[in-house]
């Protein structure tokens, strides 16, 4: 089953793009329900992070970015646990969003930017991991975040093919971000290999199809009315074994966010 705001067909800004996704959705015969109460259309940040025992983990959402605007702030605990059961959920202090965990397919592996160190200052960098791999039941690799992304999410920069294979932007970005975390990620023992990207303007997601959505039946690619998109469709055939849908995504991804931000699994 997966989730998504109400907000997410409500707000006129969305509403065509979210019935297109839902017809798709539809037509690979994949469930999904609306959540109320969310106070944005981010479900993936604030909804809890499931492992590989089945666990929930509640994470704190005050992320930096909305610090001047609560009014976008989620409180799962308070917002929507109420209205929404969990099973086996645990609430954790960590300040860490949900977009910022990508787990490997075993769940055994999780990536998570080094924006998480500034989100929690008050807790030693060697500490800090060693509680994420404790709560998370996984070993945790750290890489370097977009320091133009204000987000600073790992989910737009890598995603796992299997678990000793991810996937990276293959277009490069400032600094050579993705070469940094091809290291990272190859120091650990995962190969790398290049999916389509361009650059948008700050604070856009158009040109992220890495920032897909995957379920046991299909991949839900995103896509944004340009001669790039046949590439990425092309490439993304190739890599996996499921069905690849595309799914037009211009007005969300403008937000800042795809398919796999604005999504959760349940």
């Amino acid at each position: 089953m997966l989730c998504f705001s109400s907000l997410l067909p409500s707000a006129p800004a969305y509403a065509t793009e979210a019935k297109r996704l839902f017809d798709v959705l539809g037509a690979q015969g994949v469930e999904y329900c609306l959540l109320d109460s969310a106070k944005d259309i981010w479900l993936r940040d604030f909804m809890p992070v499931r492992t590989k025992s089945g666990k929930y983990i509640s994470f704190r959402y005050e992320p930096s970015y909305l610090t001047d605007k609560p009014e976008l702030r989620t409180n799962f605990r308070r917002d929507i646990a109420p209205h929404f059961s969990v099973e086996d959920l645990v609430y954790s202090d960590i300040n860490l969003d949900g977009g910022n965990v990508v787990f490997s397919p075993s769940r055994e592996t999780a990536v998570i930017s080094d924006r998480i160190f500034s989100e929690n200052p008050d807790v030693s960098r060697f500490a800090l991991v060693g509680a994420l791999e404790l709560i998370l039941e996984a070993r945790v690799i750290i890489i370097p975040s977009l320091p133009s992304d204000w987000t600073g999410h790992a989910d737009g920069m890598v995603r796992f093919l299997d678990e000793h294979t991810a996937l990276g932007n293959g277009t490069p970005y400032q600094n050579g971000l993705e070469q940094k975390i091809a290291r990272t990620l190859k120091s650990n023992g995962i190969d790398v290999l290049d999916f389509p990207y361009f650059s948008s303007p700050k604070d856009s997601a158009v040109g992220c199809y890495l920032n897909f959505l995957e379920t046991k039946k299909a991949i839900f690619l995103p896509i944004f009315g340009v001669p790039e998109d046949d590439g990425a469709v092309k490439r993304a055939t190739e890599l996996f074994s499921k069905p690849v849908v595309p799914v037009m995504l211009n007005e969300i991804a403008k937000e800042g966010g795809c398919l796999n931000c604005i999504s959760w699994e349940w």
